[in-house]
């Protein structure tokens, strides 16, 4: 599932980065840094608790997400690669976690764990010393 963000809730940066690229780091900012206003998305309160939990330490305290990406070396890979992480945690944010069910191991499973408990037991009880027989 893909989720489309709006571009009035996209505020884009460019900075200097860091890695491959030459002389080129030092002279063009190829780094993207995207700031996503949350509540211009208006969503449900479930999904925004999800995204909260999901964002972690990208989550500010004025309730935007941060996310720089400078895995590429043009600002157009990069500026393309933000905003599909972006869009990526948004969408997981709309999927409700399917809730699990508890199970309980059977009679028969039982049975087989104690029967497998005794017999270890037998096993240790007779590794002891020999007796005065």
């Amino acid at each position: 599932m893909s989720f489309e963000l709006p571009e009035a809730a996209i505020e884009e940066r460019f900075l200097a980065a860091s890695g491959p690229g030459g002389q080129n780091v030092n002279k063009v900012a190829t780094a993207v840094q995207l700031r996503l206003d949350v509540f211009a998305l208006g969503l449900h309160p479930e999904v925004y608790a999800r995204l909260k939990a999901l964002a972690g330490s990208r989550w500010n305290a004025d309730g935007s997400i941060l996310v720089t990406a400078r895995r590429f070396r043009t600002q157009d890979a990069n500026r393309q690669d933000a905003r599909e992480r972006l869009a990526e945690l948004v969408a997981a944010a709309h999927e409700r976690a399917v809730p699990r069910r508890p199970t309980r191991p059977s009679r028969a499973a039982k049975a087989r764990r104690v029967d497998s408990k005794a017999r270890r037991g037998a096993v240790k009880k007779d590794r002891g010393r020999p007796g005065m027989e």
